[in-house]
């Protein structure tokens, strides 16, 4: 496990949370898969959060339906591929690294998937000097971090897997049915070894970009990660993770209050779902996620405004300067729904006087 390094902007979950590993695994009493530095009921306690006999307490990475949670761990520990999927902002990537952080104790063997993204990018490539000085050779494979997950037994991770072109997917059919990597230069294989697998995330709204192939489909367990259920839940959500954002960056702003929170919330749910809270006012939808990653970045951005231009205490004026680059994607279409959301929603409501003038002002 990495030494946490307090200068950088934004540490691993192995080493943000490597406290709570160390101690979830001192406790840790129950059966562990081979190379796993936790056992499945220990990793379940990682991600939703708990109580230590020893008073320890562990934060709640993922706040949401258990038994998604419970499928996804399972999985990872039989000889399936886990496939995150879900609209954006609800948390795949989030999870994925959690998950390889705790089982592996290594979330950074990760691929960004793209449009781009080559096969050798997914198998290996060659050290191009060496190459064609020596020929090929263990030395001059370049190996990749699938390759590496392979070697050492641990999780790798594919972000945007259906971003990846279609031939280049089916790349992984080979390493995930039957966990070795040909390496017909070589005239040699790679085969993973206990502990290996694989995690995917997609999104919902590629579909139709790159489908994945039925052989490839086969050879996942996918899991759809929803938005959160309640509007509890997601103020819940938005707030921890807004409070660790702010003071990550050390932003020397007052935690935001929980109403303001709620009221950020509530805008991103009725314009997400197209009808108000209590299901009585139909609403057009804006053309963006407004997801609750989205709700995060606001209200970090509001407590940014309130800390370096404001009193330090986040006001309606902070959010609603926040609010416009969120939902206005389209300075024409969505700017129309915009205006007639606050108008039909937020004009009536009498403790949203504050907040309505604010937007009305930026607007």
């Amino acid at each position: 496990m990495t030494t946490p390094d307090a200068t950088v902007l934004r540490q691993h979950a192995e080493q943000q949370y490597a406290h709570e590993l160390e101690a979830l695994a001192a406790h840790d009493t129950r059966p562990r898969p081979p190379r796993w530095n936790l056992s499945p009921h220990a990793v379940l306690t990682y991600l939703l959060g708990g109580t230590l006999p020893d008073g320890t307490e562990i934060t709640a990475k993922y706040v949401g339906d258990r038994r998604l949670m419970e499928i996804a761990v399972a999985t990872l520990a039989t000889d399936r591929a886990l496939l995150l999927l879900g609209v954006p902002g609800t948390a795949k990537s989030w999870v994925s690294e959690h998950l390889a952080a705790a089982i592996s104790g290594d979330s950074t063997l990760l691929i960004q998937g793209t449009a781009g993204t080559a096969e050798d990018t997914l198998r290996y490539g060659w050290n191009y000097a060496r190459l064609l000085a020596e020929g090929p050779s263990p030395a001059a494979l370049v190996q990749s971090p699938i390759l590496r997950a392979m070697q050492s037994g641990k999780i790798a991770r594919l972000e945007e897997l259906t971003r990846v072109q279609s031939d280049v997917q089916d790349t992984l059919i080979t390493i995930l049915s039957e966990k070795t990597l040909p390496v017909p230069e070589l005239n040699t294989e790679i085969q993973a070894v206990h502990g290996f697998n694989l995690i995917a995330t997609a999104n919902t709204r590629d579909r139709g970009v790159n489908d994945l192939s039925s052989a490839l489909k086969r050879r996942f367990n996918t899991v759809i990660l929803p938005v959160p259920d309640t509007l509890d839940d997601e103020v819940r959500i938005v707030t921890a993770r807004a409070q660790a954002l702010s003071a990550a960056l050390q932003i020397p702003a007052q935690p935001p209050a929980l109403e303001e929170v709620r009221r950020i919330v509530t805008v991103f749910r009725e314009l997400r779902s197209g009808t108000t809270e209590d299901g009585k006012t139909r609403l057009k939808t804006p053309s963006g996620s407004l997801s609750t990653a989205e709700a995060i970045s606001v209200v970090g951005q509001s407590l940014s405004l309130a800390a370096h231009f404001g009193t330090g205490t986040l006001t309606p004026h902070d959010i609603a300067a926040s609010l416009i680059g969120a939902i206005i994607k389209d300075p024409t279409q969505d700017a129309l729904i915009w205006r007639e959301y606050l108008e039909t929603v937020t004009k009536k409501r009498d403790d949203w006087k504050d907040f309505y003038k604010a937007c009305r002002a930026v607007s």
